[in-house]
């Protein structure tokens, strides 16, 4: 299962199309071929192999049942599972009550090179490369909680209220928090990211 180079994004495509039609034997050939590159993913964001496991776990469940609504003009097959089993690690994080922050990790250059479409030209990975160490250097500009409330909103698709109830907060201080948040990474972002 040590893959270094996964299938191609048309095999992947094909198998979650089998599995959208419940054939298990290309399902296990999408876990064979995945499943590795996953949980190492998950262990970045959890630190925990057992609590990598299940995020693993729940995040093949999860991409069981909506494979049918994959969408490959939208995502690379690669980049959805990730973002499935990232959802499930992050869910992971806060069911601990452990009050952990939203990890940066996700957006390190290992991580970087996960989410990267393995059909797009080198141009194309290099600017996506680019975006996305931008977006890790202006998030970690961000005082913690203001993350961790940019982090639930956009990247775990939590609404505001939602989002107010999991870090127990007025609707409207998180509104503002979002607010002001996201005007300092526009403005961040606009000088490139740098440091």
């Amino acid at each position: 299962m040590s893959d270094v180079h996964p299938p191609d994004s048309v095999q992947l495509q094909a198998w979650l199309r089998a599995a959208a039609l419940h054939d298990a034997e290309a399902f296990r050939a999408l876990y064979e071929a995945t499943s590795a590159r996953l949980y190492g993913f998950a262990l970045r964001i959890l630190a925990k192999p057992e609590l990598a496991e299940e995020a693993l776990q729940d995040g093949f469940v999860a991409i069981w049942h909506h494979a049918g609504s994959y969408q490959s003009q939208l995502a690379a097959p690669m980049t959805w599972m990730t973002t499935i089993v990232r959802n499930k690690a992050l869910d992971l994080l806060r069911a601990g009550g452990n009050g952990a922050d939203i990890s940066l990790e996700p957006f390190d250059s290992e991580v970087v090179e996960a989410l990267r479409d393995p059909d797009a030209t080198p141009i194309e990975a290099l600017a996506i490369s680019r975006e996305a160490r931008a977006l890790a250097y202006c998030m970690s500009a961000l005082e913690g909680v203001h993350r961790q409330v940019v982090g639930l909103a956009f990247f775990h698709d939590l609404s505001h209220s939602e989002v107010a109830q999991r870090m127990a907060l007025p609707i409207g201080t998180v509104k503002t928090w979002i607010r002001r948040s996201l005007g300092r990474l526009k403005t961040c972002l606009e000088k490139g990211g740098q440091p």
